[in-house]
């Protein structure tokens, strides 16, 4: 397993996940990060990274109007697609297994550009929102690559029809949202979620009825949905909360994860353990946490 992190300083990092054969039988398992790269890899800040890991494939936007793509297991810069206009905002993979299908990368300058993922070639550009160049601060591509959501710097939400490419529904929201996934809940329920400063929605994907409201304490910065029908999210507060996206109550939680704040969270899912999954916090003083999330608790 990899993590890749990107930064406000032009650098993306690429750490392997480990683990450390323990001493003891009966003692617990522990995981240790292991560099993998370090490149300077845009002309200015990284403002978004991606990943497909079974493929072992990575991708960076940056300000610099750029997309660049990474090979994990060589640890090697494959180079540039340089399609974008404009500072790139968002990105996303779609994969079927461990195949990468597509690329979506979602620029300053109100375009989205699907990349076929065998090559990279682009194979359109569409205008997310009708108002123009409305910035997208994330997008999420449904499990069936059918199509995707993206929600815009000035309160947009945008569904995008990814066989035809183009925008098939778009609705402005009461507050922006600065972040969107698809999820599971713990019945198989097919859902999104979005968030919106302290306050984060999870939706019916078939007719975008609100189902739960979960209010946190301060500002979410960043979420991450888990195959278990839990949500985890953190931000302003340093914690990090598991919901339980069938009831939309904390299961658990994790307080003063960090200092600052808590700036990002991956889920790693590790199909040999149970149903347990493995989480990372990318905090925003460049401290990378590394801790166990169960499939009831955290620890």
């Amino acid at each position: 397993m990899a993590l890749v992190a990107g930064s406000y300083e032009r650098f993306i990092w690429g750490f392997s996940l480990k683990s450390i054969t323990a001493t003891a039988p009966s003692s617990d398992e522990t995981l240790a990060l292991a560099p993998l790269f370090s490149y300077p890899a845009h002309a200015g800040p990284i403002r978004c990274v991606a990943a497909a890991p079974r493929a072992g494939l990575a991708a960076s936007g940056g300000a610099d109007d750029s997309v660049r793509l990474y090979d994990l297991p060589t640890a090697a810069d494959l180079g540039p697609l340089l399609d974008p206009s404009a500072a790139v905002s968002a990105l996303a993979f779609h994969s079927i297994g461990p195949v990468p299908r597509n690329l979506l990368a979602a620029s300053d300058d109100g375009l989205l550009h699907l990349y076929d993922a065998d090559g990279f070639a682009l194979l359109s550009s569409l205008r997310v929102f009708p108002r123009g160049r409305e910035a997208t601060d994330a997008v999420a591509v449904h499990p069936s690559g059918r199509v995707a959501l993206a929600v815009g710097r000035a309160g947009g939400l945008a569904m995008l029809n990814l066989l035809r490419g183009r925008r098939s529904f778009a609705c402005r929201l009461e507050r922006p949202a600065s972040a969107v996934a698809y999820a599971e809940d713990a019945a198989g329920g097919d859902r999104f979620v979005m968030a919106a400063e302290e306050k984060v929605t999870v939706h019916d994907s078939e007719d975008a009825r609100i189902i739960h409201e979960m209010r946190c304490d301060k500002r979410v910065l960043a979420f991450a949905p888990a195959k278990n029908g839990v949500l985890y999210t953190g931000g302003e507060d340093r914690g990090i909360t598991a919901w339980d996206l069938s009831s939309g109550k904390v299961s658990s939680r994790i307080e003063g994860a960090h200092s600052t704040r808590v700036k990002g969270i991956v889920v790693f899912d590790n199909r040999n353990d149970g149903g347990q999954h493995k989480s990372k916090a990318n905090m925003s003083c460049g401290v990378i946490i590394e801790m166990i999330l169960g499939t009831e608790t955290m620890s």
